[in-house]
């Protein structure tokens, strides 16, 4: 049997230890070494006094069939036989799996996204929409310079060499600096013209002004689907009952009924090298013997438990993240009126996510966990559950709070912002998220060196988000495990497929042409 090592328990780390033992048991001996004492990664869920916390929040939404296909055997749609094709664009419907028969809460639930955008005290569309709900918020002078300023982008492009002129290409100058600007740094720490636009290319994607209005052609003929939409766009997603975590709990356990090892409180210290191979991956003083090594554990890391060269060493230790906090907080009710849909439970806002666009304030976004789930609330009908996320860097000052202090920061920001009034809150909790967002600036310029380096070892698989470096998805981070795993049962070493995952040849092709 051959000896996979997986580093890492998180959606990258767990989906490769399904795929290698659903079929293939007596192939393979797994052993999945996770540093803390939960699965998931930043999919976890928490759950604090009967409430559940989604770190970051996580819409199960995928262009590829196969992922898709891959949650619906774990988990069937709540109360329908099959899924919404007609809402997902489909012609032939997915087969939904049995999910776990000893627990039938182990299932999926449609959702309707809405997230939207809270500027100087309003309401807008995400992402922005030209009607007239944002001529009325932004004002007729205000709308009239954005539109002149998108057009003006339209005729006169700027290089796409920094994050700031990428949006600008696509929505204007007053647009961008109304809606992108101020939250792009909140979120990075850098103006985004310190970025670079590969960020844009991989989560913006197709996403422009002209996308927006066909977005809004297709609903007004009927002819929009989950298919033909950008991701950005899409109005229905599915989501686990009990939050996320749920499902990958599920799945450590089916990977512990094949035969796999998940052991917790492992954290990788070193990597065993000889002959262009990894031999052994070892925690501490405890050694694990291994054919192939796949790995979701940070880039900069990896390298530090390698005999690497100083240059590369130095490439990796220079690899920024943006570290992440998020504040729960239970509150008896929100006093943001709700004048979008009275169909919601308890008569609340009906968002999933709310930008925080303001400078103003450092909070980024807020979750409404009632409507990612209700069954991520004690009492959905009564209190309202939210996550304040905020971003920083480990060891700064927002970082170094004192949980108490933290919930005090963020009850001052949601007063000040009008969303809450004085003694509303009757719990909180908080989660601190270490290296949450591979970032692409300083040394990331020079990250190809540091990618041919980890590919010259044959039996290396780098995935996920943080074993890529790479600001992917849910879905993306599973595709690079699949293809990994694809390309270890045919004996190939050729890791390219798996750095393919998620990246746009177009912008790829115009990088290399300017």
């Amino acid at each position: 049997m051959k000896k996979i090592v997986i580093i890492g328990g998180g959606p990258a780390g767990l989906t490769a230890a399904y795929e290698l033992l659903k079929n293939g048991t007596e192939m393979y001996d797994v052993t999945v070494l996770e540093s803390s004492d939960t699965l998931g990664g930043i999919s976890r869920t928490v759950c604090h006094n009967g409430n559940r916390m989604d770190i970051g929040g996580h819409r199960f939404f995928s262009k590829d069939d196969r992922i898709m296909q891959w949650w619906a055997e774990l988990m069937p749609l709540q109360g329908k036989p099959a899924f919404d094709d007609r809402v997902l664009g489909r012609e032939k419907p997915l087969v939904s799996g049995g999910g776990d028969p000893e627990r039938e809460d182990n299932v999926m639930l449609i959702r309707d996204r809405t997230s939207r955008i809270y500027y100087k005290n309003a309401f807008f569309d995400y992402p922005v929409s030209m009607n007239m709900n944002t001529i009325k918020n932004m004002g007729l002078v205000t709308t009239l310079r954005a539109g002149m300023s998108y057009l003006y982008s339209c005729v006169r492009k700027l290089p796409e060499d920094n994050l700031e002129n990428f949006y600008i290409n696509r929505f204007g100058r007053v647009l961008y600096s109304m809606f992108f600007e101020g939250y792009t740094e909140k979120l990075w720490g850098r103006h985004p013209s310190e970025i670079s636009a590969e960020w844009g290319a991989q989560r913006v994607k197709g996403l422009s002004i002209t996308a927006i209005i066909k977005d809004m052609l297709s609903k007004l003929f009927g002819t929009k689907t989950n298919a033909n939409a950008e991701t950005s766009l899409i109005e229905q997603y599915w989501y686990p009952k009990y939050g996320p975590g749920q499902l990958w709990e599920l799945v450590g356990s089916r990977v512990t009924e094949m035969g796999g090892r998940i052991l917790y409180g492992r954290k990788v210290t070193e990597l065993v090298t000889e002959g262009g191979r990894i031999t052994a991956v070892k925690c501490g003083n405890e050694v694990f013997e291994a054919d192939e090594v796949i790995s979701s554990m940070p880039v900069k890391d990896l390298v530090n438990g390698m005999d690497a060269p100083a240059d590369i060493a130095r490439i990796a230790n220079g690899l920024p993240y943006r570290d992440f906090v998020t504040v729960g907080l239970l509150v008896k009710k929100l006093k943001l009126r709700n004048k979008t849909d009275k169909r919601t439970l308890g008569n609340i806002v009906p968002d999933c996510w709310i930008y925080v666009q303001d400078k103003g304030v450092k909070l980024g976004r807020i979750q409404i966990f009632n409507n990612w789930s209700p069954y991520m609330v004690k009492d959905p009908v009564g209190t309202v559950w939210i996550g304040l996320e905020y971003f920083c860097a480990e060891g700064d000052d927002f970082w170094n709070m004192t949980e108490k202090e933290c919930a005090a920061f963020a009850v001052k920001e949601l007063r000040r912002m009008k969303i809450i009034d004085k003694g509303a809150v009757l719990d909180f909790h908080r989660e601190r998220v270490k290296k949450a967002y591979p970032a692409y600036f300083d040394t990331y310029a020079e990250f190809d060196k540091v990618r041919k380096y980890l590919d010259g070892f044959e039996n290396l698989w780098c995935v996920g988000r943080n074993g890529q470096h790479r600001y992917n998805n849910m879905d993306h981070s599973m595709m690079t495990a699949i293809e990994a795993v694809r390309l270890i049962r045919e004996g190939s070493s050729d890791k390219s497929a798996v750095w393919s995952v998620n990246t746009e040849k177009e912008y790829h092709e115009k990088k290399r042409s300017n």
